[in-house]
């Protein structure tokens, strides 16, 4: 059989004319894009496979975190790594920390968005790096930073991952936690006095003075973002087994072009189905 253009193909289709046993590698490709319009996902860059990057966010205490350990558990068989916004908070000043209870830590200027650019960045081409540690008691990175590796697939978890277009155009999927409030403030009584050591009191003066305000102005706004919305969170077993299965799929065409390194998977379209179909 001889080699056809994608146009030839098409025209041929338009006016009934039939190619038995078509085969879309026999198709003349490159006739008919240029290098730049060629579709592909394998995300090959100098040998290295690019990672498949799950941004995951919500408001606080919304079960992200939860939702990201389901997501890691039935990957078990993918190299994953979760990267958490909450490493990159700006360390307080000494003038900050003796009005800590008015620092807005819900606010996107308390995080250092260059650097976890500049992290994500060298982990996408194939680089490990040092992820902050930061201490929630006495509000400052510590020393010992913690060592990640490149990976199959990068989970990014944060309440204001998508308030920066810089951030957003990191992932290749955007999911957003939707857990009522209530839900909300009732885990975060429970998260913060038991395990960050803090005073009721405090904690529900910064919600209501912090963190509500947060999230209706910067978090809540950025739910348009999303590629998926989980309703209830970490409760929504058939949400978070329908989004692993498409990474699965995500990450089995990735594994092609790894055997095949000159592979280009042709996304599914309307056209592309005609040319299968005829």
């Amino acid at each position: 059989m001889g080699s056809y253009s994608t146009s030839e193909v098409l025209n041929a289709a338009a006016v009934g004319v039939h190619h038995p046993a078509l085969r879309l590698h026999e198709l003349d490709l490159k006739g008919s894009m240029s290098a730049e319009e060629l579709p592909t996902t394998s995300g090959l860059e100098n040998g290295h496979q690019a990672p498949f990057v799950i941004g995951v966010a919500g408001g606080a205490s919304s079960g992200k975190s939860t939702v990201c350990k389901m997501i890691i558990d039935q990957l078990c068989d993918q190299r994953v790594v979760v990267v958490t916004q909450e490493s990159f908070y700006y360390g307080l000043s000494d003038e900050e920390l003796v009005h800590v209870h008015d620092y807005n830590f819900d606010h996107p200027d308390a995080f250092d968005t260059d650097l976890l650019l500049s992290c994500m960045e060298k982990l996408k081409h194939g680089k490990a790096v040092d992820i902050p540690s930061y201490d929630f008691k006495t509000h400052k990175s510590i020393s010992c930073a913690r060592k990640v590796n490149p990976s199959d697939v990068i989970i990014l978890e944060g309440i204001l991952l998508f308030h920066d277009s810089r951030v957003r155009d990191l992932m290749n999927m955007k999911i957003f936690v939707d857990t009522d409030a209530d839900v909300r403030l009732t885990r975060r009584i429970r998260r913060d006095t038991i395990e960050k050591g803090r005073d009721i009191i405090a904690v529900l003066d910064q919600y209501s003075k912090f963190v509500k305000t947060a999230f209706e102005d910067f978090i809540l706004p950025t739910k348009k973002y999303a590629d998926i919305i989980i309703p209830r969170g970490a409760d929504n077993s058939v949400a978070i087994d329908l989004i692993v299965q498409h990474i699965r799929t995500k990450l089995g065409q990735n594994d092609l072009c790894k055997i095949h390194p000159n592979l280009y998977v042709i996304q599914t379209t309307y056209q592309v189905s005609n040319v299968l179909t005829f």
